[in-house]
């Protein structure tokens, strides 16, 4: 990379970093916001262009470029386009919820809906342990892998044998994407998504449309599997796995994840909200498919089985040389966009339902954003080590997420369609969900193969058997638990009233 890509690259950002500033000082000066509405909600006055912009580029991260590049195959674009589902249950059925009940976090809703604290505090724990622990370290770990692939930094190996050169890059993206989310709170967040995304997505594409130049269209010679939407039994997303799990995954994700739905909560009301996700519903289907597993699968055909450091190997070969700084400042800004975004939500989320609610109700909000970010930075960046030894980075994170995504969303159903409901009750179900998927997914299985380059479980000997699967089996197995514990050890009988009520409520 010469002196002149150098140059473009931190001009790039540069100019980034000054018009979301331009805009975001604009907007606060008009702004008559209280200052923890601005820091978690951007004052409440983010149009829908802004929202859908900043949901789009929250999920879109180095995660999904390198990692679902990284496995190689069609199939992985499910979780993209399945993602569709979620996004219009969250616009028409959870934001008017949320936007009733005057929420600022999602785990105020279960507060309000099962009349008990218990329930909001052991959610709102398992979202920051998921951020801190998942999504932040591994954002900034993704990142740092593409951008080594891409300007070729040979590994350096350091104390405790962690590559200096990784964290290096991993530690200058955690703090310049706390920064955003510190100083400016969610409105530079989603500003820095809006204005970012338009680049990134369009250079995405071009990289796609390179990538199939550069293979003359034709993917002959890639073994079928890897081009098949119609995954067996054995595959990262068995065909029986959509109509099952995959539904539940998208519904947790879109509609109840705090990272997402802080989001949508910072429209001036819920039909500007509803059309931000609709946006992002149409992209999420029309345009961020391609761009994740595209690139990987014509890499497989040049390189073969690189696995995560496909799309980096991919770029550098048919980009021209010229825009090499160009891409490298749209990647950066993924990383910072959603690291960002999650720094922000954890922010709320520990400010909101631990700090004021239990330490100081008083705290100035301000200083409290600047220590709790500063400290998921750094706890952030010590983690990235973790990452380094994963065989699959994608298929890492939602194993993972598996061990909060169904519990949680067990406690919103039994809040939602039930009532009389302890939250004592939706206490034990989630912790009943936690337990047994960990102990299911990192004891139980019997057999493992390495297909790909990537692991894969056989759930007690059943090879139909799938952690997606598994994750179904949690999901309803702790709303039973929850409604067992409700009735026989709190004396209470829950009353079902679907969705319908539930949405009215």
């Amino acid at each position: 990379m010469n002196v002149v890509q150098v140059a473009v690259f931190f001009g790039l950002m540069a100019a980034l970093a000054y018009f979301t500033y331009a805009k975001v000082s604009a907007a606060k000066a008009a702004s008559h916001a209280s200052a923890d509405k601005e820091i978690f909600l951007a004052g409440g006055g983010l149009s829908w262009f802004f929202v859908a912009g900043a949901i789009t580029l929250t999920n879109l991260s180095t995660d999904q470029l390198v990692g679902m590049n990284g496995a190689q195959m069609f199939l992985l674009a499910w979780w993209e386009i399945a993602g569709f589902i979620g996004l219009m249950l969250l616009a028409f059925v959870f934001v008017p919820i949320y936007y009733r009940n005057n929420c600022t976090t999602v785990t105020e809703l279960l507060e309000k809906k099962y009349n008990g604290g218990s329930i909001r505090t052991v959610i709102s724990g398992l979202f920051l342990a998921g951020n801190i622990f998942i999504y932040l370290p591994a954002v900034i770990y993704s990142g740092s892998l593409f951008i080594q692939s891409l300007f070729g930094i040979a590994p350096s190996e350091g104390l405790f044998g962690i590559d200096n050169g990784l964290i290096i890059i991993a530690s200058v993206f955690a703090i310049v994407g706390a920064a955003y989310a510190i100083l400016g709170g969610l409105r530079a967040v989603a500003v820095l998504d809006t204005y970012s995304g338009i680049g990134i997505l369009g250079l995405a594409l071009v990289v796609v449309f390179l990538a199939v130049q550069a293979i003359g269209f034709d993917f002959s010679g890639i073994p079928a599997e890897r081009l098949s939407m119609v995954g067996d039994n054995n595959s990262q997303i068995p065909w029986h796995t959509l109509f099952t799990g995959m539904i539940f995954i998208q519904i947790f994700y879109w509609s109840t994840n705090q990272n997402i739905t802080q989001k949508a909560l910072a429209a001036p009301n819920v039909k500007e909200a509803q059309k931000g996700i609709m946006a992002a519903a149409i992209i999420r289907v029309l345009i961020v498919p391609p761009i994740v597993v595209v690139p990987g699968v014509v890499a497989y055909k040049l390189f073969g089985g690189v696995g995560d450091q496909a799309y980096g190997m991919l770029v550098d070969q048919v980009l021209p040389s010229w825009t090499s700084g160009l891409f490298a400042a749209m990647i950066a800004a993924a990383v910072l966009t959603t690291y960002s975004a999650v720094m922000n939500a954890t922010i709320t989320l520990w400010s909101v339902d631990f700090h004021r609610k239990f330490i100081n109700p008083d705290v100035d909000v301000v200083r409290l954003n600047r220590r709790v970010g500063i400290s998921a930075m750094i706890l952030s960046i010590a983690l990235v080590p973790l990452y380094a030894n994963a065989d699959s980075i994608i298929d890492l994170l939602q194993q993972l997420n598996g061990l909060l995504s169904m519990p949680i969303l067990s406690a919103f159903a039994a809040a939602l369609l039930f009532r009389n409901m302890d939250a004592r009750a939706a206490v034990a179900g989630l912790v009943y969900g936690v337990g047994i998927y960990a102990f299911h997914t990192f004891f139980l299985y019997t057999d493992r193969d390495i297909w790909g380059g990537t692991t894969y479980y056989r759930y007690l000997g059943f090879d139909w058997l799938h952690y997606i699967d598994v994750m179904v089996f949690v999901l309803f197995s702790s709303i039973a638990v929850a409604l067992l514990t409700n009735r026989f050890v709190f004396g209470q009988r829950a009353q079902f009233i679907g969705f319908a009520k539930a949405q009215a409520a």
